[in-house]
């Protein structure tokens, strides 16, 4: 795969196949997104990956306290607000998606059940939680960010499709005490892969992109 292609077409999956991933596969993935680089090196980055009864387990396990109505604990707090043109664009956003599937803005069941479906993976067989030691400063989520993208292009050129989820960081405690992972570890992204199915009605809506001339400033 050309990096300008992958760049170009990589988008948010949200509907995958059951097809498992070889572990050989994920292994490659991870590697080249570890030479992503890091401030001084520091490579701050860490990755559990969840597959098989841990997979499923832990599913039921999100999906059930969000299901709940389960307050969010998430170690990066969500945004209370955003600039105005970029809540604006959020908004566009939002209500152009539902309206791609079909969904009222008043159909707050449907719009519900589709919030969770985040912790049902969107059906892929492969979740990972991205972990950063809490020494760390806010610097390094800019090495953070870095690592992530480069998994979903790693991803891509393996025929694979990816989802960032941050809703999947919302009861961090319960993902470290079920994976055993110290509180020391800040829970910053979950993600999951898999075999994208194209005929999913999540996977029907393409989000749209600022134009180069809506965010460069030229100097000469």
């Amino acid at each position: 795969m050309d990096l300008i292609e992958g760049l170009t077409h990589r988008r948010s999956i949200r509907g995958f196949k059951p097809d498992p991933i070889k572990r050989a596969v994920i292994e490659d993935i991870l590697t080249v997104a570890a030479r992503s680089p890091s401030y001084t090196n520091t490579q701050p980055w860490e990755v559990a990956v969840v597959t098989g009864q841990k997979r499923d387990a832990l599913s039921h396990m999100l999906y059930d306290l969000a299901a709940a109505g389960t307050p969010s604990n998430a170690d990066v707090p969500a945004p209370k607000t955003w600039p105005e043109a970029a809540g604006e664009r959020s908004k566009i956003h939002n209500i152009n998606r539902f309206k791609a599937l079909g969904i009222g803005r008043d159909d707050a069941a449907r719009r519900d059940e589709m919030r969770l479906q985040n912790f049902k993976f969107f059906g892929a067989p492969c979740v990972f939680f991205i972990f950063m030691d809490e020494g760390y400063g806010p610097w390094s989520t800019m090495d953070m960010g870095g690592f992530t993208h480069a998994i979903t292009l790693a991803a891509q050129a393996h025929g694979l499709g990816t989802c960032l989820q941050a809703s999947l960081t919302h009861y961090p405690d319960v993902v470290r005490s079920f994976l055993d992972i110290p509180a020391t570890k800040q829970l910053l992204v979950g993600m999951s892969i898999g075999v994208p199915d194209l005929n999913a009605p999540l996977n029907a809506y393409h989000s749209a992109r600022m134009a180069v001339t809506d965010f460069v400033h030229w100097y000469d």
